[in-house]
């Protein structure tokens, strides 16, 4: 069995074209980047580009609590037009009219986004998450 780094590392380098199928959902499941925990099954999402800022990558209480966060401005996502849809995930409270999305078992975060005022669009960056 490969060291869990390694197989983080190799799903971390592939691009998007790997991940995606021709119906532009999610060919492989989406697992959280620190414990494995299952996020998305196969074809449960739909590859999406949007400019979306998420905090640096936090334990819950900590994302929280940070007022002034850094992070990043990430493009590439997968969209999941039903909360239901997950396997794993749960959410902040609110940051204004956003909550982030975290992995639910480890609570490490933001892995995604989601605007309170589009009750369909929920977003997972693929930087923040791994593939299997």
């Amino acid at each position: 069995m490969a060291a869990p780094g390694s197989e983080m590392a190799v799903a971390a380098a592939a691009g998007p074209e790997e991940l995606v199928c021709a119906r532009g959902r999610n060919r492989k499941a989406v697992l959280c980047q620190r414990c494995g925990s299952r996020v998305l099954l196969p074809g449960t999402a739909i590859f999406a580009r949007r400019e979306l800022f998420l905090p640096s990558m936090k334990k819950k209480t900590a994302l929280v609590a940070s007022s002034d966060p850094d992070g990043d401005v990430l493009q590439d996502h997968w969209l999941v037009d039903d909360m239901f849809s997950f396997e794993n995930v749960g959410f902040t409270k609110d940051v204004g009219n956003i909550k982030f999305l975290i992995c639910a078992d480890c609570e490490i975060g933001p892995i995604g986004w989601h605007c309170l005022d589009d009750k369909k669009s929920f977003y997972v960056a693929l930087d923040r998450v791994s593939h299997e």
